[in-house]
């Protein structure tokens, strides 16, 4: 086999969707093969993530990148250059070894995900790959899109103190019908919207969503529901939601503010409860509970044991953390978003955690995005059967719904849409 040896690390600052800097970083296998990827960042993150390097000065706010930038340049690179590029697993464990801290905190978890990412595009380059197919020979799954098509919360400026109202088109034929699907229901949304609330109803979120100036969460799924029904598609969708719970938590840390009161975590579980009695479609409830609220955790898993009760804060895609939760019944699935943890190899390896303890993994972008679509490679590589990302509008969020729409023609009648069986039920 020819060499691979890395040639060439480089990185500069660029704009998220939300006009904050993030990296996008360079790297060359064998002086020709060049992968370049761009790094997500979130808005409601947990404490349990890799640590974000921003520079903290007067530029950008203090969320500049320039200092992360630095590590890439000056330290990571004389460690990586000559190193076997096609070997993700030993590229990713020298990442970690260089930053020596269990959060990332010192080269910066966005400076490491960067040279990760773009490693493995390389390597796919070089071995002449897509890169679903580099990551994993068996890739062939592609996903049931999670579309948030209602924002509240810290992703939206408006009452909703949910943060993610979800379309889940398992009834499509396939992927690209799935997109056809969602396109036409939040068309149909966006006309109820305007019609019933006025033109400022039909305002974006941060999620490409629309943010209608709602505070209850039974009407936005009234609205929503409508919605699907207006277009025909109420035996072939299914709902998720994403609370977010920590960022609700008071200040004593033992209450929620929730939708005008205080309320304990048993009635923010009766309140999911009874929410999800009057729109028995709900099949996904993400976070809804603080990250440390583990009781609640537990009985909210036991209470509602036939809907996903996803982990997204509590696990933060961390191996040890997925453990904890399967040792003690908290959720019965994961959210996956690689920049928690900071790289491929550890997204990969809490993925397969989660799968092989019987808990589905959804994959998931940030709020903070960019027009790069390496996530939709990375969940194929996976064979998610959830994938969440944004409304169906901006590039921010088309970038990865074209890349799967790409891949499903790639795989031509290899590919197979997870439908009804998103769980991971596929034969």
């Amino acid at each position: 086999m020819k060499s691979d040896p890395i040639t060439d690390i480089r990185a500069i600052e660029i704009l998220d969707n939300r006009g904050n800097p993030t990296i996008r970083s360079y790297v060359t296998i064998d002086n020709r093969f060049v992968g370049i990827a761009d790094v997500p960042s979130g808005s409601s993150t947990g404490s349990f993530e890799a640590k974000e390097l921003r520079d903290g000065e007067k530029r950008y706010n203090g969320m500049g990148v320039k200092t992360a930038i630095g590590n890439i340049e000056n330290i990571i690179k004389p460690a990586l250059m000559g190193v076997h590029g096609a070997n993700q697993r030993n590229i990713d464990y020298l990442l970690n070894e260089l930053d020596g801290t269990k959060d990332k905190s010192k080269l910066g978890g966005n400076a490491i995900l960067a040279v990760s990412m773009a490693v493995a595009k390389a390597a796919a380059k070089w071995c002449r790959l897509p890169l679903y197919r580099y990551l994993n020979a068996g890739a062939h799954v592609l996903p049931v899109p999670q579309a948030c098509l209602i924002n509240g919360g810290l992703h939206a400026g408006n009452d909703l103190d949910i943060q993610e109202y979800c379309v889940m088109p398992v009834g499509a034929k396939s992927f690209t019908h799935a997109v056809q699907i969602l396109s036409e229901i939040f068309k149909e949304l966006g006309r109820i919207l305007l019609k019933t609330m006025g033109k400022n109803a039909t305002n974006s979120s941060e999620d490409g969503g629309f943010a209608p100036p709602l505070d209850s969460s039974f009407k936005a799924m009234e609205i929503l529901s409508q919605a699907v029904k207006n277009c025909g598609y109420s035996d072939d969708v299914e709902f998720g939601l994403d609370l977010a719970a920590s960022g609700l938590l008071t200040d004593d840390g033992k209450t929620y503010q929730f939708e005008g009161k205080r309320r304990t975590s048993r009635e923010m579980i009766d309140y999911i409860k009874d929410l999800v009695k009057a729109f028995p479609k709900i099949v996904s409830i993400e976070d809804p509970l603080d990250e440390k609220d583990y009781e609640g955790w537990i009985t909210i898993t036991q209470e509602l044991s036939d809907k996903m009760i996803i982990g997204d804060d509590i696990f933060a895609t961390n191996v040890d953390r997925i453990k904890m939760g399967v040792e003690k019944k908290i959720a019965n699935a994961i959210l996956c978003k690689v920049n928690q943890i900071g790289t491929i190899t550890e997204a990969c390896d809490a993925a397969m955690m989660a799968t092989s303890n019987s808990y589905p993994v959804v994959m998931s972008v940030r709020s903070g995005e960019t027009e790069d679509s390496v996530l939709s490679d990375i969940s194929c590589a996976l064979n998610s059967g959830l994938f969440k990302t944004g409304g169906i509008r901006g590039s921010d969020r088309g970038t990865n719904y074209n890349r799967f729409i790409e891949i499903e023609h790639e795989l031509g009648l290899l590919a197979q849409y997870a439908g009804r069986h998103y769980k991971g039920t596929l034969i």
